[in-house]
């Protein structure tokens, strides 16, 4: 048997440049290349490896939580399709990788970590950054990372990775598995060498199937859409993740069934199509909460029925309502008692359609799905043009980057209140146009996330909607994008603190305690003396990014299009009015609030909350 004599690192690297992804007869490479950031524990590893591979190319970034987020982006516009690869050194360089980690696990996009760990070894214990515990050696921080992966493994010997590397692929490539995968590399492994086989370096394709629905369920399901009168199609991430928007538009025209979406599944049918009721639940519209409540079944495609989807449990009241889940996933196709069809979105819409020939809703219910569609338009339409202010509303700033996007830009965005707002107001009209990080919705991805969209889609315009809050904590990679030559559009809000959880506080009769850019009060000794002004423009500047500011609709709009001509990261500065919010559409959303307080405002907002929660069902 032939073999190649290689270091741990050059052997993983050399591998990961031969592994294909194959689906519907297309293939391509799974790894577009590696994001990271040198230290002790991996710049004589995989930074060697690296530097002597420059055909599996090295991207250097500034935070690792952000490299992370920028890798899950890229998967997240690719389908699942492609992937990063992340490299870090032992200690903060790893932990600073877990919230990015998790969020690309909870969103069920596929990244690989490859954080350097402590000596295999062990005798020159403790080493630099070394965590000790005085009940087990086999111990690192890294050790964090295993709730949060969906496979981790440690590598302490060479030969490992020949049996680690094929199964970390199984997982990164798998629809109904994917995650995050951890190898944890000690930093005296990756340096090793060993005589590899050369088979174990050859191309090889994994194949991403299409499962097709059981056909006994099949007809089960057939059986129950005929006999519902008001049948509703939630649409979730996996539609769009197994392009299967024209599979379900088809299924909706065919049949008379409304849509309506997830945050994940928002643009699996384009806004001006009569059936679209366009977003479920908390951030709903009043469309889809209506007829939400009303269904007798729900048609679950490719979600997971976060609590935003189902309002807390009190989005769908009918008492004979039933569930019927499409999902790839088994552990969400059986969720709320559902008949499960565990198959690949775009093949069960497809049979569905073929044994649904015929088949109609009731007249009524169409047309009711049809004029819930243009009275949402309308709604969109007037809070686009609110002439409010100065400062402006939140919603015209959407509106003004809504219109000036073209149909294949994209809009990126993950905290806040910008993403309730953008669920609801943003038009889309192409499935990969809208990319929102909903379900971790971590502050500090939207820019690293729109380098990763950008990355993936480099002749689309990227426009990053970003917080006054989440651009404090993590603004690093406009750097990056300048380094790579990657150009954003960055959209920056200011409204003086955290809109979102101040009006969430608000209304749990909190007041926005806390929530407020300003200055502690010497007198109440809260922080509610004068407004804390950060002046963003500067900031941006000092960045190398171009950057505008605006105070109005004009303004904004002149803005917008100096930064469409701009070949460069541009930030655009514009303050908007934080207490003129997008309205609430027959939704709820479960915050507990405190049973006992000396607040007569808390005491009021408990006895809300204890009559909204009464209307929460288990769905058995």
């Amino acid at each position: 048997m032939r073999t190649v004599r290689l270091t741990t690192a050059q052997a993983i690297i050399r591998f990961l440049r031969a592994q294909q992804v194959e689906r519907d007869g297309a293939r391509l490479p799974f790894f577009a290349g590696c994001f990271g950031i040198f230290g002790h524990g991996n710049v004589a590893g995989i930074g060697q490896a690296l530097q002597q591979t420059p055909e599996f190319r090295y991207y250097q970034t500034r935070n690792e939580q952000a490299m992370v987020h920028t890798a899950a982006a890229f998967a997240k516009m690719h389908n699942r399709l492609r992937a990063f690869a992340c490299t870090t050194s032992i200690g903060p360089g790893a932990t600073n990788m877990l919230t990015a980690a998790a969020g690309a696990t909870i969103n069920r996009l596929p990244v690989l970590l490859l954080p350097g760990d402590i000596f295999a070894r062990r005798n020159v214990a403790p080493v630099l950054q070394q965590l000790e515990q005085p009940y087990s050696q086999d111990l690192s921080v890294n050790d964090c990372f295993k709730p949060i992966s969906r496979y981790w493994d440690r590598i302490n010997r060479p030969e490992q990775i020949i049996r680690a590397l094929p199964e970390a692929m199984r997982v990164l490539t798998s629809p109904a598995e994917t995650g995050a995968v951890t190898l944890s590399l000690p930093q005296d492994v990756q340096a090793e060498a060993y005589d590899y086989p050369a088979a174990f370096f050859e191309e090889r394709s994994w194949p991403i199937a299409r499962p097709h629905p059981d056909p006994a369920l099949l007809e089960r399901a057939v059986e129950w859409i005929i006999a519902s009168q008001q049948p509703l199609i939630i649409a979730g991430g996996g539609v769009i993740y197994s392009e299967a928007t024209e599979a379900l538009r088809e299924l909706a025209e065919a049949t008379g069934i409304p849509v309506a979406e997830t945050q994940a599944g928002k643009g699996a049918l384009r806004y001006d199509h009569p059936l679209a009721l366009g977003a479920m639940g908390v951030t709903g519209t009043p469309g889809a909460n209506i007829l939400g409540r009303e269904a007798d079944l729900v048609i679950g495609v490719g979600t997971r029925y976060s609590d935003f989807t189902t309002a807390s449990k009190t989005a769908f009241q009918n008492p004979e309502v039933r569930f019927l889940n499409i999902n790839i996933a088994e552990f969400d196709a059986f969720k709320h008692a559902a008949l499960p069809l565990v198959a690949d979105a775009r093949a069960a819409l497809g049979a569905l359609a073929g044994v649904l020939k015929g088949y109609r809703v009731p007249e009524h219910y169409r047309a009711r799905a049809e004029k819930f569609n243009r009275e949402w338009d309308a709604e969109v339409s007037r809070l686009y043009n609110l002439e409010h202010g100065p400062p402006i509303s939140q919603a015209e700033v959407i509106g003004a980057v809504n219109r000036i996007a073209g149909e294949r830009d994209v809009v990126v965005c993950a905290a806040g209140s910008l993403p309730g707002d953008l669920h609801k107001l943003w038009r889309t009209r192409h499935p990969k146009g809208y990319h929102l990080e909903y379900g971790y919705s971590c502050m500090g991805y939207e820019i690293a996330g729109g380098l990763g969209v950008k990355l993936a889609a480099p002749d689309r315009e990227v426009y990053v909607m970003v917080g006054d809050g989440s651009y404090l904590m993590m603004n690093s990679e406009i750097v990056t994008s300048l380094q790579e030559g990657y150009k954003l559009t960055v959209v920056l809000i200011d409204n003086h603190g955290f809109s979102s959880i101040g009006g969430l506080s608000q209304s749990l009769g909190s007041g926005g305690f806390g929530t407020r850019y300003r200055y502690r009060n010497p007198e109440t000794g809260q922080l509610d003396g004068d407004l804390l002004l950060v002046d963003f423009a500067a900031n941006a500047r000092s960045l190398g990014a171009a950057v505008h500011s605006a105070t109005d609709l004009p303004a904004l709009a002149s803005a917008l299009e100096q930064a469409r001509a701009e070949p460069r990261t541009t930030v655009i500065v514009v303050e908007t009015d934080p207490e003129e919010r997008v309205p609430g559409y027959e939704s709820w959303w479960d915050v507990p609030v405190a049973e006992v307080s000396e607040m007569a405002e808390v005491k009021a907002a408990r006895r809300e909350y204890q009559s909204a929660r009464s209307r929460e069902r288990d769905h058995l």
